[in-house]
Parts: structure tokens; C-alpha cells; sequence
């Protein structure tokens, strides 16, 4: 018979499709005392090339996040590239689905790679009249803005749905 841990394991498409939610990332780092610093961020995804592309929008490509240049979370893993994220969601134990997402960032500063991941984020959030909008708010944004993008290395999931079992 199969573990608990077993069961409730998502497939790697399933983690996938789960992340492609409209979800948030609580990210962690080591702030400068060696205290896990721990914070939460929307998030989208880039292609290969660094590039946002809406069909690659949910679910598929790297995750990136956005954010001040100069943030806590921006010195901390200049320091130390490792982090741990988790996404989840549930209000009932029976409902409980998560990632816990682990690796090293790279920090992308080229003005073009920082637009386009505000892009990624920006479109996965809000909602824009025309895609002229998107393309403004994310110039504007990425004036101090650098891409976090992770490099993703371990995944460890649980969907409590799987469960055939009521706490």
C-alpha cells in the first residue's frame, strides 16, 4: 500500500497546472544576521530566452519575480542565491494543496529582462483594457525594478484532495 506521502505527491504536470494559479509565492532568504527573511510575491513565468510570452503566461517556463532593486530580499540573495518558496492554498485540512519550491536565484538587471518580467507578473494579476496598458505599466514599473528568476531544483508537493479521508 502506498505511503500517505505517496498519495498525495503531485505529478509533475499537476505542480505545473497548481502554479499556474493565480496563487502567491511567499519566498524566503538568509537576511544579513543568518534570520530567514520571508516574504510574499506575485510571480509569472519567462521562456528560455528571458522573454514574456502569453501562452507561456501559467503554468510553464521559469518563474520570475519582480521587485525594488534595493528590498531586503534583493540584497539577501545577492549575498546568498538559495531560497525556499511555497505556494499554497486551502482553508480545510481535506482541501490543502501546496509546492515548496527550492534552488538558487539569478538576478537579472538588463532593462529589457526586468520589462519583461513585469510583463509576466503584471499579466497574471491584473487586468489590462489593451495590451498597450501592459506594455506602460511594466516600463514604468521596471525603473527600479530588477528579475529575480529562479532556478528551480527541488519540488516537494501535496494535494490533500487526492485524500479519501476528512479531519
Amino acid at each position: 500500500m502506498p505511503s500517505r506521502r505517496e498519495l498525495i505527491r503531485m505529478s509533475d504536470s499537476e505542480v505545473a497546472s497548481f502554479l499556474g494559479g493565480r496563487n502567491t509565492l511567499n519566498i524566503a532568504s538568509f537576511g544579513p544576521d543568518g534570520n530567514i527573511h520571508l516574504v510574499a510575491m506575485w510571480y509569472g513565468f519567462l521562456n528560455d530566452s528571458n522573454t514574456f510570452d502569453p501562452a507561456v503566461g501559467f503554468g510553464h517556463g521559469d518563474i520570475v519575480i519582480e521587485t525594488f532593486a534595493k528590498s531586503q530580499k534583493v540584497q539577501n540573495l545577492r549575498r546568498d542565491s538559495r531560497f525556499t518558496a511555497i505556494v499554497e492554498t486551502g482553508d480545510e485540512y481535506s482541501e490543502l494543496r501546496g509546492a515548496e519550491l527550492v534552488g538558487r536565484v539569478s538576478i537579472l538587471e538588463e532593462h529589457a529582462e526586468v520589462v519583461e518580467s513585469c510583463k509576466a507578473v503584471l499579466s497574471r494579476y491584473q487586468d489590462f483594457a489593451n495590451p498597450g496598458d501592459l506594455e506602460f505599466a511594466a516600463e514604468f514599473a521596471a525603473a527600479k525594478r530588477v528579475c529575480v528568476k529562479l532556478h528551480v531544483e527541488k519540488v516537494v508537493s501535496w494535494d490533500h484532495t487526492k485524500l479519501d479521508v476528512q479531519y
